[in-house]
This record gives C-alpha cells, sequence and structure tokens, in this order.
C-alpha cells in the first residue's frame, strides 16, 4: 500500500487540482469527496472509487476497509497531507477520488409511469443546488433536472450542501429546449413557478406525470419554460416581499404533490 508523507507529491497536486477548477474534474472524469458519509451515499449510488486515501492517525484502515465494496487504490497520507487536501472543517481522515458520471437526460429511467421531477433552471449558488438536492433526496423525486447548469454538479460545495444527496437522486442536465423537449416526449405535465400569468400552486392537481419548475431568485424563468409549461403557478406570498429562495419555493410546492400522492408524513 502506497504511503505519502509529502504536500508536494504529484498525486496531492492533482487532488487540489480537482477540488478547485471545473476545468480539471472535467477534463479528467474525476473528482474528489471527503468524509465517510458522503463516499457510502457515492458507493450506493453505483458510482466508481478510483482511490482512497486515509490518514490512519484520524480513522482506522479497519474502518475503511468496511466501506469498499471493490478494488480500489488505498494510500495512506500524513496528517499534514490531510489538512492541506481536506475541504471541510471537520476532519474524520478520509478522502475519495472518484470516476464523474454521464449526466445525460438518455440515462434517465423511471420507475413508474407518473414521475414526480423537479427542474431548476441555470442555478448557481452550490448552496441552494445543495439545498434543492437534499429537498429531491426527502421528498423521493423520481429526477432533478439541471438546465442550463452554471456549475458542475461535483463542486465540492455542492457535495458538502448537499449532504451527499447529489448522489442519492437521479439527476441529468442539458439546455432548457432539450429538457422540454424531453418532458413532452414522456408526457410529462409541466408547472412552472412565476407570477406571470400564474395559478396558486395548491389549485393544481400534481397525480399524474408532473415536473415542478423552478427558475432564479434574481430573474426567474426564461420566456422559454414559461411558454411551455401546462399551467404557471405562483406561492401566495402575505408580507412585503414578492419571492422566496428557490429551493424553498421547490420545497413547498413539491411536498403538496407528496401530499396529493397520499405521501404520509
Amino acid at each position: 500500500m502506497k504511503d505519502i508523507q509529502s504536500i508536494q507529491n504529484p498525486t496531492i497536486k492533482t487532488i487540489l487540482k480537482l477540488q478547485e477548477k471545473s476545468r480539471e474534474r472535467k477534463k479528467m472524469g474525476l473528482f474528489i469527496i471527503e468524509g465517510k458519509r458522503e463516499i457510502t451515499l457515492a458507493i450506493n449510488g453505483d458510482y466508481s472509487l478510483k482511490t482512497i486515501l486515509f490518514c490512519e492517525e484520524l480513522i482506522a484502515k479497519e474502518d475503511v476497509d468496511l466501506m469498499l465494496n471493490d478494488a480500489v487504490e488505498l494510500i495512506t497520507i500524513s496528517k499534514e497531507v490531510y489538512q492541506k487536501i481536506a475541504y471541510r472543517d471537520t476532519t474524520e481522515g478520509i478522502i475519495a477520488v472518484v470516476n464523474t458520471k454521464k449526466l445525460g437526460l438518455e440515462s434517465l429511467e423511471f420507475k413508474t409511469t407518473t414521475p414526480l421531477i423537479l427542474v431548476a433552471e441555470a442555478p448557481e449558488k452550490p448552496g441552494n443546488i445543495g439545498a434543492i438536492l437534499r429537498t429531491a433526496d426527502a421528498a423521493n423525486l423520481d429526477a432533478v433536472l439541471i438546465a442550463n447548469p452554471k456549475t458542475d454538479l461535483y463542486n465540492p460545495n455542492i457535495i458538502r450542501s448537499s449532504v451527499g444527496c447529489v448522489f442519492t437522486n437521479q439527476i441529468a442536465t442539458g439546455t432548457s429546449a432539450e429538457i422540454i423537449q424531453f418532458l413532452k416526449e414522456k408526457n410529462v405535465h409541466m408547472y412552472a413557478t412565476t407570477l406571470q400569468n400564474s395559478n396558486e400552486y395548491h389549485k393544481e392537481n400534481y397525480t399524474q406525470a408532473s415536473a415542478i419548475v423552478v427558475g432564479t431568485e434574481a430573474t426567474g424563468l426564461t420566456q422559454e419554460f414559461r411558454d411551455a409549461a401546462t399551467q404557471n403557478i405562483n406561492i401566495p406570498m402575505q408580507g412585503a416581499i414578492d419571492s422566496m429562495n428557490v429551493s424553498v419555493a421547490a420545497a413547498i410546492v413539491i411536498f403538496e404533490a407528496k401530499r396529493q400522492r397520499n405521501f404520509n408524513y
């Protein structure tokens, strides 16, 4: 088993590049996961691990072995090296180099004829994306579609803010036009959250195949989605503002849909 004691090691330099640069993640087809829970969720989500680096001062090799279900390169590292490459403040002592997945629409598979899908158009903030993915996991949605993504889903901030739910959801990306066409071909009704020409969200029927579409807080949804929607919907506001955080808005409509589908709280 290989051992790395220097932060100048080429492997460590590569890991830092993968953490910091989307371009490197895309070019190499690799990304970084830190923490036992997140790595376990990735394994359960059929992600292929390439390398595990762990610090024996912080985690026992026996605990690392228990997490793995296939042949993965194991590398021990010093505490100094771990602290250099650790992204989070908490120190569990384990980091994985993982192969990315293709996130095309063609990879989606629905287990029901009435899927419930969330579409997020052009989300930018990793924290919002992470919160959306946590909500999607909590509601056990059939898929999350990201239209015109502004950041790659393997950004460390998204992995951290989603607490690993980037690995528990079925996710695909595409342009707005591609996603609209995909949903139409699958006979999925689209409900676009917007103030224009809209109905109150709780007055719609989400028991059929449905996609809830949310846009950014700054600019909202594009005209493309508003025109394509089966129905535009809004969340009635009773205060001074006319919008709310996109992840909160998504959660409100999603759980109304789940309530209609006899979700047991």
